[in-house]
């Protein structure tokens, strides 16, 4: 499994309590440039709307630039490939205050381009404080060593 993207304010911001893997619908450029390693998911989110799941807010800069349509935008919607039984399962919990769907990191398994997307809730600021401290006090044990 090679990483293609991460997203790593994703932990920092949110518990993430559930992951799931899913597909990610593509054009032809797009995914040769998501293959270079051109795909930015830093502060994107998943939403749920008319019963299929959409990634908002993700970068994939064209592959050619000079050779891109004219009308490609590098930050439009990308449609998220769910199962039914899997979407009902996430949209019964997004009822409650806080929580959403984060896209973790998106990877290549078996040449295909997929997205790891993990139903959080939204930490406090005294909760990231605390991992602060803790990473902290990690980083001196082990300077110590």
């Amino acid at each position: 499994m090679d990483i293609i993207s991460e997203n790593k304010r994703a932990r920092f911001d949110y518990e993430i309590s559930e992951k799931v893997d899913a597909g990610i619908e593509l054009n032809g450029q797009e995914v040769k440039s998501a293959k270079n390693g051109q795909f930015q998911i830093a502060g994107a989110k998943a939403i749920i709307r008319g019963g299929e799941v959409w990634l908002i807010n993700s970068h994939i800069p064209p592959y050619q630039p000079k050779n891109a349509p004219i009308d490609y935008q590098e930050d439009r919607v990308r449609k998220i490939l769910l199962r039914k039984d899997e979407i009902k399962k996430f949209l019964g919990k997004l009822n409650d205050k806080g929580h959403e769907l984060v896209p973790i990191k998106v990877f290549l398994k078996k040449r295909i381009i997929k997205i790891e997307i993990g139903y959080g809730k939204l930490k406090r600021k005294s909760d990231k404080r605390e991992a602060i401290k803790k990473q902290s006090q990690e980083r001196e044990m082990e300077r110590e060593r």
